[in-house]
Order: C-alpha cells, then structure tokens, then sequence
C-alpha cells in the first residue's frame, strides 16, 4: 500500500474512540520494527521525522525512499502516513516537495496572528495536494532538536482560530512535555483539553510527548478527542538499554568488531515490543 495522509485514519480514530501512534523514525531499523509491528497487529500508523532526524537520514527525499521502498518490499497493507514532526515553515515546504504525505507546521513559537497565517497558507497547499496538516497552538514542554517550550496550556479560542482554518489535526498544550516526565509533574489539564474539544468538534486532536504519561490518563485524554499520540522517547530509552547490555555482554566478536546487523537486533526487538505494547494502549488494534 502506498503512503496515504493520515486524515481518514484519524478521522476514524476519533469517532471510534481510540488513538493513532505516531512513532518517530531515526534509521533503517526503526523504520522497519515499526512497520512490521504494525502490519502484524492491523495497526495505522503514522512514521513521525523531525527536522534532526531528516538531516541525520540524508534528507528527506532519502526518507521517502526508503519508507516507500520498505512498504513495497515489507508487503505491508495497513494505512501509513509519514508526517514531518514539529516541522518550520521552510522544513514543512521541503518536506511537501520531497514527497512526504503529511506535514506538521509548529507555529507555536510565533504570535497567533504571524501563526495564523503561515498555517492558513500551508492548509490551501496540502488541501490541493492531498496532504494532511498537522498544527500546533500552545507550546508543548521539554526539548526537541534544541527548541525549548516550558509546557503551556493553549488558549481554546486560539485553537478554534487555527483549527477553523481546516488543518486536518490539532496539536494544543495541555501541560505535556518532550521527553522524561519530572516527578513533580502536575499531570494533564484536563480542564483545558475538554474546553479545547468544546471550540474544535470532530477536529482531531494530537497529544505531545506520549512517553511516561500514565495509561489512565491517555485513556482520558482519547475519551476527549485525543486521536493521534506521539511517541519517541520511550523507542530511544528502550532501544538504548538493549544495546548497551549486548555490547556489555561482549556478543558477537568476530575478530574485528561487532556485526552491526547483530549488533543492532537487540534495540530493534525491543523498539518492537514498545511500539505493541502503546498500540494496545491506544486501541489500535485491529483497526487498520
């Protein structure tokens, strides 16, 4: 099946009350757990690439490549969207010439108005392309590719504002962040997201940094129109520790090095189980 843009798939997801995950790819081996995991389960899945981790896979024309080269010599039948994560006005433009089915514009950075209009001009792009976009209202916490947002909780009246402009999706800070969640993290605001629902209707609604937020919270949030949730952080915690303990456990020496086929299964199995283990929390399953 070739790359489809994720607007169907979400659609569904939220009059079906489950959630789509968005897993974000940074090589091969990631990009082929994810498929293959999803394939396996009948799972949607949306491949999430930064801006890092385009530049990191050599641009992203090589992306599409290798994602749509995987689709075809994989067999995979589920619906796959490959989306650009937090993406600037320019990275948005390169990933819809390169081939990319859905872009995310993160115009939280800008005053609503300056917003406003990048987004309106990038919505009457993808509409004439079929492409889904992604916006985001509200700065999401943590750190990603060095932007730095302290976790603010969008304004319901700015998210109508952007969300009226026919993105296909929403991103909107309700107090979640990139990356590991501190122990004094209050949790999710609730309150904002059900006000942020009340503006929106059936616009789709995206939760930021899935990593770490307990499971009857994403149940709670996907009750309240949360139909896409990314996660990252976990693939890399997970994937990191399994390498490690191979390398430490002295593994596949052969004289003059590691086999990085071997050397790589270990995080690539675990990446594997992690992404199984959030689809079944979303309620994915079965759904493709």
């Amino acid at each position: 099946m070739p790359l489809v843009n994720a607007k169907e798939m979400l659609t569904k997801a939220k009059a079906g009350h489950y959630a789509v995950g968005q897993f974000n790819i940074n090589n091969l081996e990631w990009t082929k757990a994810i498929l293959l995991t999803a394939e396996e389960l009948k799972s949607p899945v949306i491949l999430g690439v930064s801006e890092g981790a385009g530049k990191y896979m050599c641009g992203y024309k090589t992306v599409v490549g290798m994602v749509n080269g995987m689709l075809e010599e994989l067999g995979i039948t589920v619906p796959v969207a490959l989306h650009l994560d937090h993406g600037s006005y320019e990275g948005a433009k390169k990933c819809i010439e390169a081939g990319f089915s859905s872009i995310m514009f993160d115009g939280s950075h800008y005053p609503i108005e300056e917003n406003f209009e990048k987004t309106k001009e990038l919505v009457g792009i993808c509409n004439k392309l079929g492409l889904s976009i992604e916006a985001e209202v509200g700065s999401i916490g943590g750190e990603e590719d060095g932007v730095v947002g302290m976790g603010e909780c969008a304004d319901p009246e700015e998210c109508k504002m952007i969300a009226d402009l026919g993105v296909t999706m929403l991103a909107a800070g309700i107090g979640n962040i990139h990356g590991v969640y501190p122990e004094n993290w209050p949790g999710l605001s609730f309150e904002t997201l059900d006000a942020i629902q009340a503006k929106t209707g059936d616009m789709p609604l995206v939760l930021h940094g899935g990593t770490g937020i307990p499971d009857d919270m994403i149940m709670k949030a996907i009750s309240l129109g949360v139909s896409k949730i990314n996660v990252n952080t976990e693939c890399q915690l997970v994937f990191a520790e399994a390498t490690r303990a191979y390398i430490e456990a002295g593994k596949d020496k052969q004289g003059k090095g590691f086999d990085p086929r071997k050397l790589l299964a270990p995080g690539t199995e675990a990446i594997k189980a992690k992404v199984k283990e959030k689809m079944e929390i979303f309620g994915s399953v079965g759904k493709a």
